[in-house]
């Protein structure tokens, strides 16, 4: 079984994820640094992604957090997604160029004109997440990333290629990404060994940031989404697009 030891921070990671957990403090040591970075944690329903985002929001309580949530009914809707973790962003969309501003404002409804070009809106959302970092460094967090709706998978997947010297990233979950996701940095999330399990299973004690939880869920890796509901401050209805300044303020359904 993982023994569970503090990071260089302080921080205790979930049980059984130290690895996981060290790859998420990389890379928020990375955008400190004016690193831009993207990952993709893919694994079956119920493993454990939501928890390991949850344990992502709390590393990161010196961040704008931002997040979208993939809706599977809003998959035919155009920039749904998109839309959930960029509106509360946009008092500032009057700094971008106009081209830009414009495509985001037809884009997310606030403006008539015709179908955006894509170029354009993902120009504008990079600009828009890069404008936001200048005053401290900006997490995006996207769960069920699998329910994306096809223009905002696509923008996302440009704005994470295009991450070079911001201090911004993106972190998406999902059972499967899809086409548009397949070729970003990912983290493949697998089931805890049966010793992490059982402790878990148990009533064992699972660390998430500097907040304990106790896993009531049976053994296996399905207590970490128990852990996201117990940790955080559960809001159920607010499913849409959010911004967190120093700290969580919401939670992510189970995956």
């Amino acid at each position: 079984m993982e023994a569970l030891l503090p990071t260089p921070e302080g921080r205790i990671p979930l049980r059984g994820r130290a690895n996981e957990c060290g790859q998420l403090d990389g890379l928020l040591a990375d955008i400190r640094r004016c690193e831009g970075r993207s990952l993709v944690l893919r694994g079956e329903a119920g493993i454990g992604k939501t928890a390991l985002l949850q344990y992502l929001i709390e590393s990161a309580s010196d961040m704008t957090v931002a997040r979208a949530v993939g809706v599977e009914s809003d998959m035919e809707l155009a920039y749904a997604s998109l839309h959930q973790l960029c509106v509360p962003l946009l008092d500032r969309v009057g700094t971008l160029p106009p081209p830009q501003r414009e495509a985001l404002r037809v884009a997310f409804g606030v403006a008539e004109g015709p179908p955006p070009d894509r170029l354009l809106v993902g120009l504008g959302v990079l600009s828009l997440l890069s404008e936001v970092a200048e005053e401290r460094p900006l997490l995006c967090v996207v769960d069920d990333a699998q329910w994306l709706d096809h223009a905002s998978a696509l923008t996302f997947a440009f704005v994470a290629r295009r991450l070079l010297a911001e201090r911004v990233g993106i972190v998406f979950a999902a059972r499967e990404p899809g086409e548009a996701l397949k070729h970003l940095r990912g983290l493949e999330v697998r089931g805890l060994r049966n010793g992490d399990a059982r402790a878990a299973g148990n009533g064992g004690e699972v660390h998430v940031g500097r907040t304990r939880a106790r896993a009531d869920h049976r053994g296996d890796a399905r207590e970490s989404a128990g852990v996201a509901r117990t940790a955080a401050r559960v809001d159920r209805d607010a499913v849409g697009g959010r911004v967190w300044a120093g700290g969580c303020a919401g939670a992510f359904r189970a995956d």
